[in-house]
Parts: C-alpha cells; structure tokens; sequence
C-alpha cells in the first residue's frame, strides 16, 4: 500500500481518482457530469458517500397472481399481442406469467424498439411496478426487459439511491459503482482495538458493502460497514477540533493568576452562597486562566443557572492580575442588562466598569475608548461595537461572550485578538445535547451548570387554546390589578419579520385597549436600541405593566416582578426557544405562571412538545426532546450554527459514536502530535478524503 509522505500537506497521490473529474468515471459524459455537479457532487468521492437510502427486492416471482398492489414485481413472462398507440394513448403490449395476464404500458416510446425488445411469442424477464387500472393488472416502463439466459445480471435485491435532478437510478449506479472500482486500499486510520471490538470491516470492504446490500435489513444505520463510515466522518471533524483546540493550547497564553481579593469582596456583597456547580465552574476557569497556554472554554447553563456570577468572579480574577476583561453580547438590550446585574457587584468590588454599544457617538464614545486604552476601564461591557478597529485595551486578558450561537467563531477569535493572548469564555444558557457539544463545541473545554441557586421558583406551565384569549386578557388584567407585570410574546408568522411586526403591533393594540394606554408597552427588532432600551426600561421601573415583544426578549432579559408570560402561537416555537422565554419570569420569590397558547387543532408532534414543556422545567430534558424532534439543525439554528453537515453519520442518533471519536481524536494528537506514525499518516489521508484540508494546514502552522 502507498503510504502518506509525512512531510507533506498536499493531497496524497494515492487519493487522485477520488477528486478526479466525474467524466473519468465509466459511462460519465460531460452532460451527465454536469447534472450530477449541480446536485452536489462534484467528484468521484461523493458518489461513494451517497449511500442507498431503500431497496427493492427483484428476486423472481412465478406470477403476480394473489399480490397486494402497487408493488414491484419481477416475473418470467410469454410476449403475447401488440397494441400501438392511438393519437397519445400509450403503447400496450399484454403478456402472460404462470397464471394470468396483465400489460406492458409504455408512453412515448418508439414502436420498432419496442417490437425489437418484446417480440411476440418470446419469453423475457420484466421487473418493475405493477398497479391496477381500471381492474387490469399493469406495469408502466419497466424498469428491467431482458432475456431468461440474463437473468443473472439483475440483481436480488437493487439499492436505491438519493438522486438529482437529471440523473436516473440506472446513471447513478453505474457512476458509484465505476467510483468504487477507482477507490484505492487505504492504510487504516481507525485504532485497531476499536476496530475489533465493533467488527468493523476496512474502509474500502464497507463501501463496497454499503453499496451492495442483500436485503433491507443491510440499509440499517447501526450495520458494521455503515457505522464504520459513519466514525470515519465524525472522526474527521473530532480530529479537525483537537487539532484547533491543540493550535490554541500552543499558542502562548499569558498566566493570569488573581489573588482573589476582588472575589471576596463580589461574595461578600452577594445575597446567596454558590451552588456546588457554580463553585467548580469558577475553579476550572481560573485554573486555565492561570495557565500558560490560552483558555477557550464553553460555560454551559440553564435559565437561571448563575452564569452572571461565575463570569463576574472570572473577570475578577483578570482584573486582579492587573489585566482588563471584555463582556460582549448579541445585542443592546442585553449588554444594558448585563450592565445591570454586574453593577452593584462591580460597585461593591470598585471595579471601573463602562458599556460601549454602537449608540455610543462622538465625546462621549472618544472618553471611553481613552479610558479604556490608559487601563482606566477594568470591565468593558459592549455587543459588536467591541470589534470597531478602535476600540483599542490596555491589556485584554479574558473575553467573555454571551450566547455564542448568535455569533460564530470568527467573531470569537476576533475579539481575542483584541490583547496578547486572551483567554475566551463563552457562555450560553440554551442547554445543548452532549452529542451536539460535542459537534458544535468540540474544540472548547466544557463547564456545565446543572444546578439552580436556592429561591429560584418552579414555573407552573399550562395549556391554553387560543379561543381562550378574552378569558386569558381579563385574568391579565386582574394579575396587572394586584400589582403583577406580563411578558406576551407574539407568534412567529412564516417566518417574516415584516409579519411578525405587524402581529405584534397588533396584540399591542389590541391590550393597550383592554388593559389601559399607559400601561402596555412594545418591543421589537426593528425599534432602534434607544426605543428597545427605554420600552425595557419603563418595564423593568414597572411605569409599563405589560410588554408585547417579539423573541427579541428571549435570552437574558431580568425583571423579577414580572411573573407572568404569555406565549402565543407556542406551537410555531422550537422546545428549546419557549424554554427560554419561559425564563424570563420566575426571577423573583414570587410563584410564576407561562401560559402557552395554541392555535387548535394540534398535530402530534406539536402537542408533544407542548406536552414536555407543562411536564419539565429541566432544560437538558427539553433540548434532548427538542433534538429528538425536531432534529440538530433546527435546534441551533442551521444558518447561525456552522454545524457541520455529514453525509453518513447522524448526530443525533449517533451521539455516542461522536463521544468515542472525541476521545480517540485527542488521545492520537497527545501521543502523535505532527501525525507522523504510521496511524498518524493514515489520519492525514483521512482528513483530505473529507476535505478537512485546512486542518492539515493547522498542523503546519503548530
């Protein structure tokens, strides 16, 4: 076998045919070629990843007598008469198997090739779908004519392909097949105990038995030669983390060591102790803090876990060491209520803290940034204005970014960029599956906070139908009358931001009529963050007792006398957005209540996510339920997520198999860090055969 050369990062020679052009495949013309390239593949190496999703089983039939219909059927046939077609009815040939008559119809085809494949009185093999019209038996274009001596060239059980457009299962089983014949033998990268243990075949035997299955049992996902080629991709993309995650280790970190002395003084002045979870979270990141290589660290927690703390006594401890920390979050509103609940700890532990936002103009904005290069501003609390090229630290030792999802890891690294070597904190409080943190997360350390401080209240959750709604205004009103405040937070309509304005403008009016002028108030997207900030402000004063918004309420946003939200249209919101929006209320000591209203009558699925939301207030149990339903992609949302997309593996169902390929993917770098053994340069060729080719490159440049 050809071995990879270790020195080198470029694609190996022995991987060519697989990126080789489609028209070196057997039967591949350049139209073919083009079809299949605006489908997605674009080389010989997608058409081996395009797996059978179904199968159908040819095996001979001795008569089609006695079968349920539509059915594919395969049957030994007499050609008997010829009927031609009549202006544009079909072509009909009747033939006969061992016990009954039935039709071949064919549309549009030309009379001399059919009288050449069927001639009468000749016996031929036909396979394809029989179905009844009008009484009569019938089996429109074959899909295999051939001759009893041929029988043997039609397969007992034919995979099934995804396709594309222009491309029928004959193309794309003769271009995976003509794929497979050009796969070379490649050295094995999997660890050949784990190999073993599972009875996995080789990576050329399980392509070759992925593509020949025998019956519908070989399509199942948790096959030897299927979950082998499954690890293979999951594989790809753990290495492809550890080795970010091992370049920014590398990378010289500067030890930030605080003596804790600012952090006495935050839990001093803070009213409860911390749990357990928030107490070895705080202990994992000032350990990587105070190491010398940088920290990228993903801080994962409920709604209403303490994420707001464990950040403050992380910052603490940069500013502690003479250093700055920066908090920046997805939007405005949050940034002012981060500002908020930081202020009084900040105060209590004289730190200099001030937010920059992209509302911030002129003087006043130019006297920040001078405070803030002359190391006068300890904490620096902003959303993206933090980027801006002159917004220049004295000396940026962590960052802290809230809601990473709503962000992405360039803007992560940029903002590290902001200092020598910063460490990076990120936290989210949308609980996310292990295998999803796994896949999304993989290059961070994780800290989880699976504890809720003491005085957090359990919210009641109840179903209501939307036919309710006077009755569910006037107990708003009542609720509003005994000195409570109300979130109502408006549908999501088709997804149109255009829509989901004018349906809350809507509900605005609608309660500001019901409910008094003066006491509702709205927020939405579109308002400039000055209008966002004063609507959120008049609220949380308690001057507005109701807010109509849309989800941009969703993460973050803390007035603890409001303890009533109103979800309508819930069933258009993923499990885990409406877990979030429920935690807006419930911050206070008093018993908090979320009214999910729904537009009846239910689907299954529907009713079964509202039904976990009235039975658990567990974040972890929805989003594995959320996951469960609605599947990754939907769950952090495919276009802000950069969730890898994998043609074999599932993440979900998968989950354990990406825990395992972690695992392995770290353990091989700790001991093979340039991958130069024997494993380490099958690995190599293993992230080109993925097109993970800039991990290679992360590999040059550690």
């Amino acid at each position: 076998m050809v071995r990879v050369d270790h020195m080198s990062n470029t694609r190996p020679e022995i991987l060519f045919p697989l990126f080789a052009s489609l028209t070196s495949l057997d039967g591949i013309g350049p139209k073919t070629a083009d079809n299949l390239t605006r489908g997605g593949f674009e080389r010989p190496k997608d058409l081996l990843f395009n797996l059978p999703h179904s199968g159908i089983d040819r095996r001979l039939r001795p008569t089609i007598n006695g079968l349920e219909f539509p059915q594919v059927v395969t049957v030994e046939v007499e050609v008997g008469l010829h009927k031609p077609s009549r202006g544009r009815g079909p072509y009909r040939v009747m033939v006969r198997d061992a016990q009954t008559e039935f039709q071949l119809v064919f549309f549009r085809a030309h009379e001399d090739w059919i009288t050449k494949i069927l001639p009468a009185n000749q016996r031929r093999i036909v396979s394809g779908k029989v179905e009844l019209f009008d009484g009569m038996a019938q089996m429109s274009h074959p899909d295999h004519i051939l001759r009893p001596d041929e029988a043997e060239a039609l397969p007992l059980f034919e995979p099934v392909y995804p396709l594309c457009a222009g491309i029928t299962q004959k193309l794309m089983f003769r271009g995976v097949h003509s794929a497979l014949d050009n796969a070379p033998e490649l050295d094995e990268w999997i660890d050949k105990s784990l190999l073993k243990s599972r009875n996995w075949p080789g990576w050329h035997t399980a392509l070759t038995t992925a593509h020949q299955p025998e019956k519908i049992a070989d399509l199942a996902a948790s096959t030897p030669a299927r979950e082998r080629l499954a690890y293979d991709e999951l594989l790809a993309h753990q290495m492809t983390l550890a080795l970010a995650r091992a370049r920014l280790k590398k990378a010289r970190g500067i030890k930030t060591e605080g003596d804790g002395s600012l952090a006495r003084r935050v839990l001093k002045s803070f009213p409860y102790t911390p749990t357990n979870a928030q107490t070895r979270a705080i202990a994992e990141i000032t350990a990587d803090m105070a190491a010398a290589t940088r920290m990228n660290r993903l801080l994962q927690g409920d709604v209403g876990a303490g994420k707001t703390l464990v950040a403050m006594l992380s910052m603490c401890a940069a500013v502690e060491a003479g250093g700055q920390a920066a908090l920046m979050a997805p939007t405005g509103i949050l940034a002012q209520q981060h500002m908020e609940s930081l202020a009084e700890m900040a105060s209590a532990a004289g730190i200099r803290m001030v937010k920059l936002t992209g509302q911030d103009k002129g003087k006043a904005r130019e006297q920040k940034l001078i405070a803030l290069a002359a190391g006068e501003v300890d904490i620096l609390v902003g959303t993206h204005a933090l980027f801006q090229k002159d917004v220049v630290f004295k000396d940026l030792r962590l960052a802290v970014i809230d809601e990473q999802h709503r962000f992405g890891v360039r803007e992560r690294m940029q903002l590290g960029e902001k200092g020598q070597a910063v460490d990076i904190l990120v936290m989210t409080a949308t609980p996310i599956p292990r295998s999803l943190a796994l896949s999304h997360f993989g290059d961070m350390d994780l800290s989880v906070l699976d504890e809720k401080p003491p005085g957090r209240k359990e919210i009641d959750t109840i179903l209501v139908s939307s036919g309710r709604m006077e009755e569910v205004i006037t107990r708003l009103a009542n609720a509003i009358a005994e000195g409570r405040q109300v979130y109502w937070v408006c549908p999501l309509v088709e997804e149109s931001e255009t829509l989901d304005l004018t349906a809350a403008e809507e509900r605005h009016r609608v309660l500001r009529l019901a409910l008094g002028e003066s006491r509702v108030g709205l927020v939405h997207g579109r308002l400039p963050d000055a209008e966002k900030a004063q609507a959120m402000a008049d609220f949380s004063s308690g001057k507005t007792r109701a807010l109509v918004a849309t989800t941009v309420i969703e993460v973050g946003v803390d007035v603890p006398n409001a303890t009533i939200m109103v979800i309508e249209g819930a069933q258009r919101f993923g499990l885990s957005q409406l877990h979030q929006l429920r935690g807006r209320v419930g911050r206070g000591d008093v018993a908090s209540t979320c009214l999910l209203m729904y537009d009846p009558p239910l689907g299954e699925t529907a009713m079964a996510r509202l039904k976990v939301m009235r039975e658990t207030n567990d974040g972890f149990k929805i989003a594995d339920e959320d996951l469960r339903l609605r599947g990754a992609g939907d769950l952090l949302g495919v276009k802000q997520s950069g969730l890898p997309v994998f043609r074999i593996a599932d993440v979900e169902s998968q989950a354990p198999l990406m825990k395992i390929a972690q695992d392995d993917a770290r353990l091989l770098l700790h001991s093979d860090p340039g991958l130069n053994s024997a494993r380490g340069q099958a690995m190599r060729a293993l992230l080109y055969l993925m097109d993970r080719d800039r991990a290679i490159g992360m590999l040059k440049i550690g």
